[in-house]
């Protein structure tokens, strides 16, 4: 009976390293580093395509960013500006290329996504008397809602390009109809 029990155990032993995770046999576990870019557009509707075709402007935003982990803690505001953008002749071309906003460093445990809002939009186009200023902001408890508010958070589906998987949000003003998307690339790495 004692030897029946045994050999029950001892096949199971080779199943249970067949089942075993890799990375901690061989002493490395399987951590990620995120990396987040921008790209800025406007809606086929939006108002400077159709009056400011081609003319100049600037644009700065201000980005909430909260990452933490036992390994690597980062809350702060990002405040990236792009001074030299040429509204595009139509719809489709982005006016920000797809640019690198912030990276971790460290590699640490999967504890989720980074929680990231974009809290402002602001910037101009043309000058004289055609130029359009933009200022569009979150609503906020008790205040008046923003004549051009921004919507932040707005889920986009997941997808892959040439850097990897990707996560991706939205933030939208209402009246100057302009896109800031952010993705979030979650990068494997050995702990």
């Amino acid at each position: 009976m004692r030897f029946r029990r045994f050999c029950r155990l001892l096949a199971l032993v080779p199943l249970a390293f067949a089942l075993a995770p890799v990375g901690p046999v061989l002493g490395a576990e399987m951590g990620v580093r995120h990396r987040i870019d921008v790209m800025v557009s406007a809606e086929p509707d939006a108002p400077i395509l159709s009056r400011l075709k081609g003319a100049r402007g600037e644009l700065s935003f201000t980005v909430r960013l909260s990452a933490n982990s036992k390994e690597s803690k980062f809350f702060g505001m990002l405040r990236p500006s792009f001074p030299d953008i040429v509204v595009p002749e139509g719809p489709g071309k982005p006016l920000v290329q797809q640019t690198k906003l912030w990276e971790e460093d460290v590699c640490h445990q999967r504890r989720g996504l980074p929680k990231v809002t974009v809290t402002q939009l602001g910037g101009h186009f043309a000058e004289g008397e055609g130029r359009t200023e933009i200022s569009a902001i979150n609503r906020h408890i008790g205040v008046l809602v923003p004549p051009d508010e921004l919507t932040p958070g707005i889920k986009l589906d997941p997808g892959s390009d040439s850097f990897g998987l990707f996560y991706a949000f939205r933030a939208q003003s209402r009246n100057s109809r302009l896109n800031v998307d952010l993705k979030i690339y979650p990068i494997d790495c050995f702990l």
